[in-house]
């Protein structure tokens, strides 16, 4: 390029570089709006998706849209958060959809029903399936537009304060576990709890409960439920890979500019990654430090799974024949799953279980030529 046509090209370049923050800063209307979360602030990760949000909205807009994020039961109940948005009280909210089980079953598709699918398979049918569509076609009853903003990837089964063996040792066992999971388990006799994150650890020291979960070792290990139940029990079926939404009122989003929806919608992207990234860097060595601290890691005994697999299909079936949208998105929900395990079963399946093979052997030298 000749010097003279870069210095032309360079100029305008840097006009328009100086010119643009400026003018987008001197037109753009201000914007304040409330978020209510689900979560204590304790929890870094999981209430962090939030302030990532509000943190990106911010820059982004040179701070004419701030998001103000208050922790569960600072304005708004932890499980009270889609009445405040349906209602216009708040904004927005960040939580985990399945939460509302109560309210509907169907709101457990935009977060995690048991033996679903994981992080990327639940992103890849919200994002690529039709997911995105049919919850939102669901959400707009309750005056919500959601989109997805976090994941924890698969979590763990929780503490037991005793071992269990059998399908028997669930009856009558209580446990901080809501929504679709928590209703699987009924059928085995289990009682379940649906309790806040921060009020975990005193229900289960005072031993109103037996067993708890919640997320995996990092969260787990902050809410100190170690010390309070040894037995650490694994996977969490009912959560292979649990979605975190943003919840917005529609009229609240109906009135954003379109750049600062824009704006909004790439926001929650970065959450989406940045928060199952981080779950993924701080889980290894917080389960290290658990099994220190004298965790016993236990795998659910293959009865209790089979048993739990039973019943999930069982409760499927049932919730189909009482909630005709809960059908609607079932059946391709369950079909879109069943592919994606049988394309796990080729590739990324066999790389896992290939990486867990070689990466606990000794590493040896490379054949010579």
């Amino acid at each position: 390029m000749e010097r003279r046509s870069f210095i032309q090209h360079a100029g305008l370049a840097g006009i328009l570089a100086a010119g643009s923050a400026p003018v987008f800063a001197q037109g753009a209307p201000e914007v304040k709006w409330r978020l209510a979360s689900s979560f204590p602030k304790s929890l870094d990760t999981i209430f962090g998706g939030a302030l990532t949000i509000s943190e990106r909205v911010a820059k982004s807009t040179n701070n004419k849209f701030q998001i103000q994020v208050f922790a569960g039961g600072e304005i708004v109940p932890p499980f009270g958060v889609v009445d405040a948005v349906q209602q216009g009280t708040v904004e927005c909210a960040h939580t985990a959809p399945y939460y509302f089980f109560g309210k509907d079953p169907v709101f457990a598709f935009a977060c995690a029903v048991p033996f679903g699918m994981n992080c990327r398979q639940q992103n890849a049918w919200m994002y690529h399936g039709g997911g995105l569509q049919a919850m939102r076609e669901f959400l707009a009853g309750y005056n919500i537009i959601n989109f997805p903003a976090g994941n924890t990837g698969a979590q763990m089964g929780g503490f037991f304060r005793k071992e269990i063996k059998t399908v028997a040792d669930m009856k009558g066992l209580k446990m901080r576990i809501g929504g679709f999971a928590g209703a699987v388990l009924q059928k085995l006799g289990l009682v379940p709890q649906q309790i806040p994150g921060g009020d975990i650890y005193p229900a289960l020291e005072k031993g109103t409960i037996d067993a708890a979960e919640w997320v995996g070792p990092y969260d787990d290990e902050k809410l100190g439920l170690y010390k309070v139940a040894k037995y650490y029990y694994y996977p969490g079926w009912w959560e292979g890979g649990p979605e975190l939404d943003l919840f917005v009122n529609t009229k609240s989003w109906a009135a954003l500019p379109k750049d600062y929806q824009s704006i909004l919608e790439a926001a929650c992207y970065e959450a989406n990654v940045d928060m199952v990234a981080k779950y993924d860097a701080v889980n290894p060595p917080a389960l290290r430090r658990l099994v220190a601290a004298g965790v016993q890691l236990r795998p659910f005994p293959r009865e209790i799974l089979l048993a739990s697999w039973k019943a999930a299909n069982e409760l499927f079936d049932e919730t189909s024949e009482k909630n005709a949208t809960f059908k609607k998105i079932y059946e391709p929900w369950s079909k879109f799953r069943n592919e994606e395990v049988l394309w796990w079963r080729v590739a990324e399946m066999n790389f896992d279980q290939l990486m867990a093979t070689v990466t606990s052997q000794p590493a040896t030298a490379a054949p010579k030529k």
